[in-house]
């Protein structure tokens, strides 16, 4: 027995799997998602999952995961996904009564990918007819609940039980406000969402039980120092400490270059040293800037980042510092430094996934699949109970 993951991607369902000692199949149509889901030891099958037949699974797939492509809903595109929601409800409803109508159907849709959404109806109705699977997982962004309340209508004719409803990310230690729609189906428990372990003000304990930690902030994710006060700071040759100075013209360094201080110290040829007096009077905060929009979301480190998403904005995600203490009547303030854009590693690291996590492609790319991921410690609340496996808070950790 197997657990099919419909729509992989670059692998958070499957890593989150691989922590609970379960392998997934992954059937995905990105060739550089399936790349790294291969180097990552998760068995991938590069194919259309639209046009991939069924009959393979049939009487061996234990649980079924969907993640269908949420650019045709997602608030970062064009949203004609809601436009065509119609006609992925009539498809859904007609998979689900074994008539296959989506070539009519995608011929009449604004957004070709919006019928991906009523895929795993298609898998689901075949494997129901031999008793399979034994529990569902789905996710999506938030406009797409009442499509799984949909499915789920149709999940407990089946004998399923279900729940639906949206998650944040945060409430799970991911270091990110990331809101999406979930499904939970069971044939064997009780269908209910995992019980919240983070809270944005920290609990505490009782007669009940422990209470919540505080939401994970970006600076605790990456290892950059304590939450109360962001520490990265553009500095001098002096020591760590030393004079802040902006980053060279044309600088290729990043945040994470001195990820352990916190600091950067470009080399002496490039900067004009300071003193450690005139050092002292400047720190830089730094925070997270989602794309270069007028209503970009700009969080500090000491807080969460904002759900990120990738795309034809993948390099606009920066760093952008201002000094931590005002400046204004300081005619020697240093300049303040270029924003710098965020890295691979970072972005994986705000979706825990590893730091060494192997992407594959090249930064565009990467970006992509890290924005369309689910989170792999979300994945792993969402699916340890159907597994029978106790969480273990040391399977991931944040920044390594």
């Amino acid at each position: 027995m197997t657990v099919l993951d419909l729509f992989s991607g670059a692998g958070g369902w499957g890593h989150a799997l691989t922590v609970l000692g379960v392998q997934d199949v992954g059937l995905e149509w990105d060739a550089w998602a399936c790349l790294t889901r291969a180097r990552a030891g998760q068995l991938t099958l590069r194919t259309d999952v639209a046009l991939y037949p069924v009959w393979p699974w049939v009487g061996r797939t234990r649980g079924l995961i969907a993640s269908p492509p949420c650019q045709a809903w997602s608030m970062a595109g064009k949203r004609l996904g809601l436009v065509d929601q119609p006609l992925v409800h009539q498809a859904v409803a007609d998979l689900a009564a074994g008539r296959d109508t989506r070539e009519h159907l995608l011929a009449a849709c604004r957004d070709p990918r919006s019928l991906l959404a009523a895929e795993p109806m298609r898998y689901l109705h075949a494997l129901n007819a031999v008793g399979e699977p034994e529990w569902v997982a789905m996710e999506e962004v938030p406009d797409v609940l009442p499509l799984w309340r949909q499915y789920a209508a149709v999940l407990r004719r089946w004998g399923f039980s279900v729940w639906t409803g949206v998650l944040n990310a945060a409430d799970y230690g991911v270091p990110q406000t990331r809101r999406r729609a979930i499904l939970i189906a069971s044939r064997v428990r009780t269908a209910q969402p995992p019980k919240p372990t983070h809270a944005q003000v920290a609990e505490p304990d009782s007669l009940f039980g422990p209470g919540r930690a505080r939401w994970v902030s970006m600076a605790q994710a990456l290892g950059w120092g304590a939450t109360d006060r962001p520490v990265p700071t553009v500095c001098a040759g002096g020591g760590p400490g030393g004079g802040p100075e902006p980053f060279p013209s044309g600088s290729r360094k990043t945040l994470s270059d001195a990820r352990e201080r916190g600091t950067w110290m470009p080399r002496l040829d490039e900067v004009v040293v300071q003193s450690r007096r005139e050092a002292e009077a400047h720190r830089w905060s730094w925070s997270l800037r989602s794309n270069n929009q007028a209503n970009a979301t700009i969080r500090p480190l000491s807080e969460l980042a904002g759900t990120l998403f990738f795309g034809h904005r993948a390099n606009e995600c920066t760093w952008v510092a201002e000094p931590a203490t005002s400046s204004a009547a300081d005619p020697d303030a240093p300049v303040v430094p270029e924003p710098i854009r965020i890295t691979a590693r970072e972005a994986g690291l705000l979706q825990t996934f590893p730091a060494d996590y192997p992407w594959a492609g090249n930064k565009g790319q990467q970006f992509s699949q890290i924005g369309n991921a689910v989170p792999p410690l979300l994945a792993r609340h969402l699916l340890a109970p159907h597994l029978g496996v106790a969480l273990d808070p040391d399977d991931f950790t944040l920044a390594a």
